[in-house]
């Protein structure tokens, strides 16, 4: 793993898919795959994204080994070891319905484990500091929303647990060997309900358009998903602690979608989103 930005030549690349914020290319010999970031996405961005993926590597976190920083001239990234035949959970739902309820567990047991993995604190950002700086830095929010949040945030502890920062089934791949997670630009540490609100939102109030170009999948698909997740991560098939635990982590939700509108589409919420999302601190 090396620090330094390579330059590469995309000939000798073939582009193998394009997510919200990136673009992937699978070399045509070498088992690697580069993922170069859209124009607007500066360097540091990509070096931040790759050292913390180096960090989560070395934490024995399954997932692909990251190998250096790279550049086609224009824009900047990373690249890692490629799996090849691999699928990630969403795509084998979506070809595969009848797996919905293995995988949902599946997915529960890893999402247990990795918040239950002590972080390198040193090596990794709070998620608690990482919102404050948000909502202080960013004029993206109305004032009285910036209040509710940075009152929120306060009350959150600051966990030693990782966090992955974008919990969800496109992010978990397997080519029946290994199983593994991906995506780990956002991972930090902290409360695993900055995961959960995330993946609720996601889950529940995602329109169909959305749902089919993110996850293949359908919004009740999305949904039972959700629906078998929660329950087999929290232990219990208990109505009420169910009811309970999820209005624990809307909060986290609320606190979220306006840095991840920012992030992956550099779009501000309209001011009539906040009122809604307001409702969700209770």
């Amino acid at each position: 793993m090396t620090e330094e930005v390579e330059k590469i030549n995309l000939d000798d690349y073939v582009a193998t898919g394009e997510g919200a914020t990136a673009i992937s290319y699978t070399h045509k010999t070498r088992d690697t795959i580069a993922k170069l970031y859209h124009p607007g996405f500066e360097a540091d961005r990509a070096k931040a994204d790759f050292l913390t993926s180096c960090t989560v590597f070395e934490l024995g976190i399954p997932t692909p080994k990251p190998i250096r920083l790279v550049t086609d001239g224009e824009r900047f990234g990373a690249e890692y070891e490629l799996i090849r035949n691999k699928r990630s959970f969403s795509r084998i739902i979506s070809q595969e319905p009848e797996r919905l309820q293995e995988l949902s567990v599946t997915f529960a047991e890893m999402a247990k484990k990795l918040h239950s993995t002590k972080a390198d604190t040193t090596k990794l950002v709070s998620a608690k500091e990482k919102f404050r700086r948000f909502y202080l830095e960013k004029n993206l929010v109305p004032d009285f929303y910036r209040q509710k949040v940075l009152e929120f945030i306060e009350k959150v502890p600051d966990t030693p647990n990782c966090v992955h920062g974008d919990l969800q089934i496109s992010n978990v791949i397997t080519d029946g060997k290994r199983t593994l997670w991906i995506d780990m630009g956002d991972f930090c540490y902290g409360e695993p309900g900055w995961d959960l609100g995330m993946l609720w939102s996601m889950t529940n109030k995602m329109d169909e358009q959305k749902a089919d170009l993110v996850f293949h999948m359908k919004q009740e698909e999305l949904k039972a998903h959700w629906n078998i997740f929660f329950p087999a991560y929290l232990g219990t098939t208990d109505p009420q602690k169910i009811a309970e635990a999820t209005k624990r982590i809307l909060p986290f939700a609320a606190v979220k979608i306006p840095y991840m509108y920012d992030i992956a589409k550099h779009f501000r919420l309209p001011d009539e989103a906040f009122p809604y999302l307001a409702k969700l601190f209770g």
